[in-house]
């Protein structure tokens, strides 16, 4: 090799042995920095690691998610509890549930105070025999053989007017007059009978229970049905309406309350009777009406406790007549017979009013002089009219 430059480049020349050396250096240096490819071994281990780490990473969120779980579950502390919202949801929904609870619940308390025998096995002992007592009684069919047996507990109030009175069983009013099933009777047909028993009945509310009559006014329903061909029997009516006394007493056909005296407790008249029918004299129909009305009463302007009762019977006796045969007005009643007892009122007074006593004699009546008898015995026959003696009740 030569040390000399070439002729002509001006530049020096590099023996060829720094060359090699020089090329063989960089060889060794590239090979050393580029990536090496990693062994199979290498390769297991690596891969081994990392799955182990997974399984270590797996664990641990699985614990994590145990203790947030337990954290969500355990139970509230005495000193911890929901949240205010949660508790204002929670009261919210009770508030609605008394809500829909609350009113029934009200409304069987009230009941249950007003009827405590409604309550299973009747605790508070109240309605042992008083429902018993209180049953309503079948119509009367048949006369009675005896007095009513006993009585139910408790004296009459404004809230209970018939307490202490075999009425209390008896009917309401008009239900307790029964008007029997029609037949054709002698020369009545069916319609005809049907049609008296049926005005019999107006004449008995009319004059017993129609609240105008029983307030003192004049018995217009009642008189009504009355024929008025039967020879003296409206003007009889009118005289004794217009003026009362002794002998013209319309006591003897309506039950009538002076207002300025006394009043009725309450919406019921109780009602307890029978009436039948047959064949009388010449064809005719006879009709049997034996009622009695119970009455509770106040004294008049309604601020009193006090409450009483006047019991009056009644028996009338009416005949229908063939209007083919006889001067009658169809439809109309021809009255042949009629009684009254009257209990608890004053005595010698004809004023054409009943006075009930409230506790003491009334003043100015006459004191009783006559037999001591049971206003509710339906089995007794009925004092006549023209009875003088005046007597005492065994009850009201």
């Amino acid at each position: 090799m030569s040390d000399k430059q070439p002729e002509g480049t001006g530049e020096p020349t590099v023996p060829d042995d720094v060359w090699e050396r020089f090329a063989r250096d960089s060889e060794r240096d590239i090979r050393d920095s580029a990536p090496k490819e990693p062994s199979a071994r290498a390769r297991m281990v690596t891969e081994r690691l990392r799955q182990q780490d997974a399984r270590e990473t797996e664990r641990a969120s699985r614990r994590n998610a145990r203790k947030n779980t337990q954290r969500t579950a355990r139970p509230e502390g005495w000193r911890t509890g929901p949240t205010w919202r949660e508790m204002d949801g929670r009261a919210a929904r009770r508030r609605r549930l008394w809500a829909i609870i609350g009113v029934p619940l009200a409304l069987a308390v009230v009941v249950v105070a007003m009827k405590p025998s409604l309550l299973p096995g009747d605790p508070f002992g109240t309605s042992a025999d008083a429902s018993a007592d209180r049953t309503p009684l079948p119509a009367e069919t048949a006369a009675p053989t005896a007095p009513p047996s006993g009585t139910n507990s408790g004296s009459p109030t404004r809230g209970r007017p018939f307490a202490g009175s075999p009425a209390e069983r008896w009917a309401d009013g008009a239900a307790g007059i029964v008007v029997p099933k029609a037949t054709a009777v002698g020369a009545l047909t069916k319609d005809q009978v049907a049609t008296g028993l049926r005005q019999t009945k107006n004449l008995l509310v009319g004059a017993n229970l129609d609240r105008a009559t029983l307030r003192g006014a004049r018995p217009g329903t009642a008189i009504a049905v009355l024929d008025p061909r039967q020879p003296g029997m409206i003007h009889d009516v009118n005289r004794r309406l217009r003026a009362p006394d002794r002998e013209h007493n319309p006591l003897t056909l309506f039950s009538r309350f002076d207002p300025d005296e006394a009043s009725l407790v309450g919406d019921v008249v109780k009602t307890r009777g029978r009436m039948t029918f047959k064949e009388g004299k010449d064809a005719s129909v006879a009709i049997h009406a034996d009622y009695t009305f119970v009455y509770p009463v106040s004294p008049a302007g309604g601020k009193s406790t006090v409450v009483t009762r006047t019991i009056v019977r009644r028996v009338l006796e009416i005949t229908l007549l063939d209007p083919r045969k006889f001067h009658v007005t169809p439809g109309r009643l021809t009255i042949a017979h009629f009684a009254e007892d009257i209990g608890n009122s004053a005595c010698d007074v004809y004023d054409g009013f009943l006075h009930p006593q409230f506790g003491s004699a009334t003043a100015g009546s006459a004191p009783p002089t006559g037999p001591t008898v049971d206003p509710y015995d339906r089995s007794r026959d009925i004092q006549h009219s023209d009875t003088s003696d005046c007597g005492t009740v065994s009850r009201t």
